[in-house]
């Protein structure tokens, strides 16, 4: 059974460049996934139960915090790996994040080889 990605974000831009970070990712047997938005998110988390997701935080219909609080403290998914995406510079929004149960930070623009590092290391396939 393959491992998932989850990448949240209403940029299109956004997802391309996470997608392309991440492409190399699929040769270990990793399948990407891709939400626009929260609701949309919710949906795929429930259904596909994906290991680790890049959740942005500023979006439409249901914001990121919304959708981490909903995966940590409802349905109680702790194995769902939770980096929240923040543009620079938004500090109270770390607090928030703590708060809903964010397991990681990240803010935009986003370093590629973090990117990478990071899914290797909490995906185990370093």
């Amino acid at each position: 059974m393959g491992k998932k990605i989850l990448i949240v974000d209403d940029e299109h831009y956004i997802r391309m460049l996470l997608e392309e970070t991440l492409e190399d990712l699929e040769d270990e047997g990793v399948e990407l996934l891709i939400a626009s938005n929260g609701a949309e998110a919710l949906e795929t988390i429930k259904t596909e139960k994906p290991e680790l997701v890049f959740l942005d935080v500023m979006m439409p219909k249901m914001n990121g915090f919304d959708v981490c609080n909903i995966v940590k403290n409802e349905l109680k998914l702790d194995d769902t790996y939770i980096i929240m995406l923040t543009a620079k510079g938004q500090e109270f929004d770390k607090q928030k994040g703590q708060e809903v149960g964010a397991d990681l930070y990240m803010t935009k623009p986003f370093d590629p080889d973090e990117v990478v590092e990071k899914s290797l290391e909490i995906l185990n396939l370093d």
